[in-house]
């Protein structure tokens, strides 16, 4: 007869940790469930970090949890050596507490590992630390049979430390601050690396999250890129036991392109490759982008929008048959990657336009990340805009007069296009406006004031002699121009999609 391992009184909480364990930490569940569990323990943290400070904010909470599983794991793999078979609900929250404790234990090893893959500099010897790993995973899984694992389960769980590792340092890494948008953003990263069910995700789907294409899509200069390469540097990768390290070097294996910077043959060229003497100038055998990525490598295609239609059909084919062809060869090649995807087109409009086929974009929409406007995440009432150009500051300044000129940039903001200025461009904006003032002591904003185009541009509508309907017609003609998309347009007038689309396209 099955034979629990936890006490009546330990088994909630056990149930509790277990829980946080496999939830999104970057969702408000996660919190609710951390504050249950620690009750007045528990310390509030602020959701307004930027990269650095993460860590500092969670370690108080995370080492009292550390601290309540340690103390039920010892307990119950006391038991656990003493029974002949397990409660299975019981099991598998001992698995769960497991993996958490062991994962925290290493972190810090991971943390190495990481930078210097992001360095460009990988550690020498492989990874040196794995069996330590593994002696410290059997200590507690060796206690019973039911709960011993092959060395090929230790070699997967220690790859899938290393992803969950990368995975959040990447999410903080590229996005600042903490408003509802960006929290938001965040926990859609996760669960575009995880899904929505990270246990489901290590009993099958590791291994098959790059038959997913993944469309980001928001308006121009909102960090499409930054998104891109915090889910394709997340990727799962295989340790190889015999050669003592993981399969790829997951800081090589992001392939960004532009294809709007690119003619069509070029974009052949560098996505499929070609056979020497295909075109003028194809010296040579070349692999493309799809070749080379290899099965753990991400292909990025920015401004997808862009496209013409052939390549939109020779795309459509590769996601369809995951087979493609070098220009001047007949031989199909497997692709094996991942493709993400960007753009700051309404692609349902494109398509009902026409310059976009609705069968690519159904192709493309598997899993789908909004990036927010600037405008949208200093909406709240937070210190948004002091994180973000503190950021900024830092980067472009170091740290030695980053936060001086953090301090200049905010006051100066504030005082000269305060909190209602919209950023019509966005991130990439406001990094300039950072530097514009660096420089020259201030901005010159396209909206702060009436410029000599809104001026030439009101007294030409004095003279026509425009309606109403056709000022707004302007007016919402520009704002689709920036912004590229209906459903922004819509927001920044206040007026449902329909209406903005039918002001964008004209009224009588």
């Amino acid at each position: 007869m099955p034979q629990k391992i936890f006490s009546r009184d330990q088994w909630p909480l056990a149930q509790k940790l277990a829980a946080i364990v496999y939830s999104n930490p970057f969702e408000d569940e996660r919190w609710a469930l951390e504050r249950e569990v620690l009750g007045k323990d528990y310390q509030e943290r602020s959701r307004y970090v930027v990269p650095g400070e993460a860590e500092e904010l969670l370690a108080p909470n995370l080492k009292r949890r550390l601290g309540m599983a340690l103390e039920l794991m010892e307990a119950a793999r006391a038991r656990l050596a003493k029974v002949n078979e397990v409660v299975e609900a019981e099991r598998i929250v001992y698995e769960n507490l497991t993996h958490f404790l062991v994962y925290h234990e290493f972190m810090a090893r991971f943390d190495q590992l990481i930078e210097a893959s992001l360095s460009g500099k990988p550690l020498p010897g492989g990874v040196s630390f794995y069996y330590e790993y593994r002696d410290r995973q059997r200590y507690f899984f060796s206690a019973h049979a039911a709960t011993r694992f092959s060395p090929e389960q230790e070699s997967l769980y220690f790859a899938l430390y290393f992803q969950l590792r990368r995975a959040w340092l990447n999410i903080y890494r590229y996005l600042v601050g903490g408003s509802e948008a960006i929290c938001a953003l965040r926990a859609r990263i996760w669960n575009s690396c995880f899904t929505h069910d990270m246990r489901r995700y290590q009993r099958s789907l590791y291994n098959r999250m790059g038959d997913s294409v993944t469309l980001i899509t928001g308006p121009s200069g909102t960090g499409k890129e930054l998104v891109a390469r915090a889910v394709g540097m997340s990727r799962f990768v295989p340790f190889d036991l015999k050669a003592g390290k993981f399969a790829v070097d997951f800081g090589a294996a992001f392939y960004p392109l532009n294809l709007s910077a690119l003619s069509p043959t070029l974009i052949e060229s560098e996505l499929f490759g070609h056979r020497k003497g295909a075109f003028t100038g194809a010296l040579q055998d070349r692999e493309g982008y799809l070749e080379e990525c290899g099965q753990f490598g991400t292909v990025f295609l920015d401004e997808i929008g862009e496209t013409d239609a052939a390549i939109q059909v020779k795309l459509l084919r590769v996601l369809q048959t995951r087979q493609f062809q070098r220009l001047g060869d007949t031989n199909l090649r497997p692709f094996v990657g991942k493709v993400m995807a960007a753009t700051n087109r309404d692609l349902p409009e494109e398509i009902a336009a026409g310059t976009f086929r609705e069968d690519f974009y159904f192709r493309l929409c598997a899993d789908r990340i909004r990036t927010p406007s600037l405008r949208e995440v200093l909406s709240g009432k937070g210190r948004e805009l002091e994180l973000l150009v503190q950021h900024i500051s830092q980067k472009i300044a170091g740290p030695a007069d980053g936060e001086l000129l953090a301090e200049e940039a905010v006051a100066w903001i504030g005082k000269n296009l305060g909190h209602a200025y919209r950023w019509p461009g966005n991130f990439r904006e406001l990094e300039q406006c950072v530097r514009n003032i660096m420089i020259h002591g201030g901005y010159e904003a396209e909206d702060l004031g009436m410029s000599r185009g809104d001026a030439e541009r009101v007294q030409e509508a004095a003279e026509r002699a425009l309606t109403a309907n056709q000022m707004l017609s302007r007016y919402a003609q520009e704002l689709y121009r920036r912004c590229g998309s209906y459903e922004e347009t819509a927001r920044l007038m206040q007026v449902d999609r329909r209406t903005a689309k039918r002001y964008v396209v004209g009224v009588d």
